[in-house]
């Protein structure tokens, strides 16, 4: 990375954009041999579920309808009653081991991504076989972020949907319609802000001593005058990530029912791959420099050294660090 951390501040959209492309591109071998190994895979889970997920589904529903028809108490009756429970429990654990693997595999290449980033912007010496040994120590920190970050969405949720059901409740029902209106919108501009301090707050968990409830806490204090690049930032990247989710499922998941040429599906099928693998890899390393603009923006001066030498300790055998490990000083501009 050329750019001055002091420079770090100006960059906008298209900046934050162009920076990422720029360090991609310098250090293509070591990213390449990231994405081979943790996001091709993650993009193939993530492709497969909904695949395997459909046809699941669709033995659900077929084993449903014939049970409909079929009157009750008959062998045949109880025969699809137990195929469907069989089912249906295949599907649960489906859905359950996809999002235990999807889970580790984000996290691995949120921590590969970030640590090779922050070894670029140090000057360290970096190689594929260090990165990857580094990975499941700092994997360790963003996992207890991802839970209290869980935990904090859970108790939005719940409070979101208690608000809903008490308006219903002691509202007449044109008034209730408004309200519900207004604390849908409320919910929606709070869940899209809170997706952005926990994105922020996987670079703090890897970059500085904080982690968990600590670290979402400085992911929103470092996101302060930076919300709308952020959030457009985001905004952006997940309207993508929708384009392509959408268009699998129509040409690649029911593209059968289109009547499709099999070639044409694999076709889409590998164009969705290499988008969504890119969208994943530019992701990640977009949020790690949202992570130095806005670092940059607030005058907090990341020392190279120590920064360094936190990033040495995940060599050894693992510490909680203290604050100072990470010295975050001001500078004058």
């Amino acid at each position: 990375m050329d750019r001055e951390q002091e420079q770090m501040q100006f960059l906008g959209l298209f900046g934050i954009f162009k920076e990422s492309f720029k360090i991609i591109h310098s250090w293509r071998k070591i990213f390449t041999q990231i994405t081979l190994t943790l996001i091709l895979p993650l993009t193939f889970i993530f492709l497969g579920h909904l695949e395997i997920s459909n046809s699941l589904f669709q033995d659900i529903k077929h084993t449903e309808f014939e049970k409909d028809f079929t009157r009750p108490g008959t062998r045949t009756y109880n025969k699809l009653s137990d195929t469907l429970s069989s089912e249906w429990i295949t599907f649960l654990l489906f859905q359950i081991a996809y999002f235990t693997i999807l889970l580790i595999l984000s996290l691995l290449s949120t921590a590969a991504v970030v640590y090779t980033i922050a070894s670029i912007y140090t000057g360290q010496e970096l190689t594929f076989k260090k990165v990857m040994s580094v990975v499941p120590k700092v994997w360790k920190r963003l996992m207890v972020t991802f839970l209290c970050m869980f935990a904090a969405f859970f108790v939005y949720n719940f409070i979101a949907v208690l608000v809903m059901f008490i308006s219903m409740a002691i509202f007449p029902f044109n008034v209730a319609v408004v309200v519900l209106f207004v604390v849908l919108i409320i919910y929606l501009i709070g869940f899209v802000y809170m997706t952005v301090i926990w994105q922020l707050a996987s670079v703090v968990s890897v970059l500085e001593s904080s982690y968990g409830f600590k670290a979402m806490k400085k992911s929103n204090d470092l996101i302060k005058g930076n919300q709308g690049v952020a959030i457009l930032i985001f905004f952006m990247l997940n309207m993508f990530f929708i384009l392509v989710k959408y268009l699998f499922e129509i040409f690649v998941v029911h593209g059968s029912s289109l009547n499709m040429e099999a070639w044409k599906r694999v076709g889409f099928g590998f164009l969705c791959s290499l988008l969504l693998l890119t969208f994943f890899l530019f992701g990640l390393v977009i949020k790690t420099i949202l992570y130095l603009v806005c670092k940059s923006y607030h005058h907090e001066n990341i020392d190279k050294g120590d920064l360094s030498n936190h990033l040495e300790s995940y060599l050894g055998d693992y510490e909680p660090l203290s604050g100072k490990d990470v010295q975050l000083e001001q500078y004058q501009v």
